[in-house]
């Protein structure tokens, strides 16, 4: 499926926190941006921190996420979505309660979006296949995990 081609993969992910952002930036009070062109910069630099700096917050803060059962993740992208509102010239994020907004509105975008995109799951458990044994594994077969 088209879905397996990493180049891909990474369009649809930055499209996705780009409509997130768009969303964040229609909804929440205190997040703007001037023009498209500030919210790519503001989205690759969202995407480059979320995959070089976010990582290195959440080893640090495990604990603290452990704790909060998981809250601590949404704090970090809060002060990653006000560092990139910092940074980048023209998108504003006045205040961390507005960060905080605008990484909510993200996340449950990413969520919404991906669930809609993986499409229904096959049944699972006893009867599943429909009464048909199970096909073996064949040794060219690949289980991706």
């Amino acid at each position: 499926m088209a879905m397996k081609y990493p180049l891909w993969q990474l369009l649809v992910r930055w499209t996705v926190l780009a409509l997130g952002v768009v969303i964040a930036a229609k909804i929440v009070p205190g997040i703007s941006y001037d023009e498209p062109v500030t919210l790519l910069v503001a989205v690759l630099l969202l995407s480059f921190l979320n995959a070089v700096l976010r990582p290195l917050m959440v080893l640090f803060t495990l604990p603290f996420i452990v704790m909060t059962m998981g809250f601590g993740l949404v704090l970090i992208n809060a002060l990653l979505f006000l560092l990139v509102g910092g940074l980048v010239q023209g998108f504003v994020v006045e205040s961390f309660w507005s960060a905080l907004g605008g990484a909510l509105i993200v996340g449950v975008t990413n969520v919404v979006i991906s669930s809609l995109m993986k499409g229904p799951r096959p049944p699972r458990g006893p009867g599943a296949g429909g009464g048909r044994p199970a096909a073996r594994a064949s040794r060219d077969d690949v289980i991706d995990v």
